[in-house]
C-alpha cells in the first residue's frame, strides 16, 4: 500500500545504562560555560593579576599543593618507581611537576575547573620500569586553560565531547571512548552539573571592595597623600564671585603646580582675597583602611588561608603561625590535592588497566610533622591491633596477617 511506511515502526534500541535523572539535566548548561556574571577571564584579572591578596592566595595554596611528595600504591604494596610517578615527574616537554601541577591547582582555584589532556605516545619513560601487564600511559599530559573549554553534554546529560576555543577555532575532544583523552577536574557547583564552582567567584564582591579602597589610595597619594581642601575667595566690596577669566586662571595654576605627586609639598602662593582652608579627615575617611582589611580577610577566608599565614591584621584565629600553618594543610591543601589526585589516578588507571591510588605521603610533611608522630606512636603503642590494621590506619597497603 502507499501508506504502508505510516505503520512501520522504529527498530528496537538496545537498553543502555545511565542515570535516571540524565534526561532531566540533559541541556541544563546547553554547552557553554555556565559562569556567573563575572566570567573566568574577568576574574582572573581582577581577582589575581590584579589583586594582591587574591594572587598570594591562589600562589600560596597551588604552591603548597604542587609541592607535596606523592606515593604511588595499589592495595598491597607501595611502590618505589612506576610509570605513573615519571610520567608525573615529566608531565611534557616545557614542564615538571611543579609547574605542571602548580597550573591544575591554579586553574581549579581560579575557574573552579580544571583540564588535562593527555597526549598518545610511549608511555614509558626511560629508567622508569615497566609493571607485568601494564598498559600504555599517555607520552604527555598537558593542562588546557578553563576558560577556553566548554562542555557537550549528550541526551543524557553526561558529557560526549569537550570543546577547546582560541581565537575562534576549535577543537573538538571526543570522550565517548573507553578512556576519555580528558581529564576534567571540578569543584563543587551547587546549581551547575557540568561545571564547578570557585573560590575566586565566591570572593568577587571583595575583590571589588579591596580594588576600589587601592583606587582610593592611590588617589589620596596623588594629591599630595592628604584629602582636598578648599579656595575661599574674599573680594573687595563684598563681592565674592571671580571672573571667567580669573576662575580659568586658578584653575590652570592649580592643575599645574600644585596636583600630583611630583608637586607634594609645593607652596602655594595666593593673591587678590583668596585664601586657603584645608579639610581634614571624615570619620569615614579613617574607617576606609578597616574596609579594605576586612575585604582582605573575606579573600582569604574564602580560598580556605588563614589571614595570619598572609599578614593580614585583624583577628587571632589561632594561638601561633604553627598552628594557623598546621590548618592551612590540613583544611585546605590537603582536601585540594585528594580530590585532583583521586581524579587523576581514576582516569590514568584506564590507561594502564592497573588500579593505582596516587596520594600525599603525610609523613613527608614538616607542618604535619608532630601530628604523625603521635599517631605513630599510639597505634604503635596499640597491642590490640595487628600489623595489617596497623599499617591500614597509618594510610599504608594492606598486607597478609602472617607477612
Amino acid at each position: 500500500m502507499v501508506f504502508d511506511f505510516l505503520r512501520k515502526t522504529a527498530a528496537p534500541v538496545a537498553e543502555v545504562k545511565s542515570s535516571a535523572t540524565g534526561r532531566v539535566v540533559a541541556w541544563g548548561s546547553s554547552g557553554r560555560v555556565a559562569w556567573s556574571p563575572r566570567d573566568a577571564v574577568s576574574l582572573a584579572r581582577t581577582g589575581f593579576q590584579g589583586n594582591p591578596i587574591g594572587f598570594r592566595a591562589v600562589r600560596l595554596i597551588a604552591e603548597a599543593a604542587a609541592a607535596l611528595p606523592l606515593v604511588c600504591q595499589d592495595a598491597e604494596r607501595r611502590f618505589e618507581t612506576h610509570p605513573v610517578l615519571a610520567l608525573l615527574g615529566r608531565p611534557n616537554a616545557g614542564q615538571g611537576r611543579a609547574e605542571f601541577l602548580e597550573a591544575v591547582y591554579g586553574y581549579l582555584l581560579l575557574a573552579g575547573n580544571a583540564y588535562v589532556e593527555a597526549v598518545p605516545g610511549a608511555g614509558v619513560l626511560p629508567g622508569a620500569g615497566v609493571l607485568p601487564g601494564a598498559g600504555a600511559l599517555p607520552g604527555e599530559l598537558h593542562v588546557l586553560r578553563a576558560d577556553r573549554m566548554s562542555l557537550v553534554p549528550g541526551a543524557d546529560g553526561w558529557p560526549v565531547a569537550y570543546d577547546y576555543t582560541v581565537s575562534g577555532r576549535s577543537h573538538r575532544f571526543d570522550v565517548t571512548g573507553a578512556v576519555s583523552p580528558i581529564c576534567h577536574v571540578r569543584s563543587f557547583h551547587p546549581q551547575d552539573d557540568h561545571y564547578g564552582f570557585s573560590p575566586m567567584q565566591a570572593a568577587a564582591v571583595a575583590v571589588d571592595v579591596h580594588n576600589s579602597a587601592s583606587a582610593w589610595s592611590k588617589s589620596l597619594l596623588d594629591n599630595a597623600a592628604r584629602p582636598s581642601g578648599a579656595i575661599i575667595y574674599k573680594g573687595a566690596d563684598g563681592q565674592s564671585s571671580l571672573s571667567a577669566d580669573q576662575y580659568d586662571r586658578l584653575v590652570s595654576e592649580m592643575e599645574s603646580h600644585h596636583q600630583g605627586a611630583r608637586n607634594a609639598g609645593r607652596p602655594m602662593l595666593l593673591e587678590g582675597g583668596l585664601d586657603w582652608k584645608p579639610m581634614g579627615f571624615s570619620p569615614s575617611d579613617m574607617e576606609f583602611q578597616k574596609t579594605k582589611e576586612a575585604a582582605a580577610r573575606e579573600i582569604a577566608i574564602a580560598f580556605g588561608v588563614p589571614p595570619m599565614l598572609m599578614g593580614i591584621p585583624g583577628d587571632a584565629t589561632y594561638a601561633n603561625y604553627q598552628e594557623a600553618n598546621r590548618a592551612f594543610y590540613r583544611l585546605t591543601v590537603l582536601p585540594l590535592v585528594g580530590r585532583v589526585m583521586g581524579s587523576m589516578s581514576h582516569w590514568l588507571s584506564g590507561f594502564t588497566g592497573e588500579l593505582v591510588e596516587l596520594r600525599a605521603d603525610l609523613d613527608q610533611i614538616p607542618a604535619l610533622a608532630v601530628e604523625r608522630d603521635q599517631q605513630w606512636a599510639r597505634v604503635g603503642a596499640a597491642e590490640f591491633l595487628t600489623e595489617a590494621e596497623k599499617r591500614m590506619i597509618l594510610g599504608l597497603p594492606k598486607i597478609a596477617e602472617g607477612a
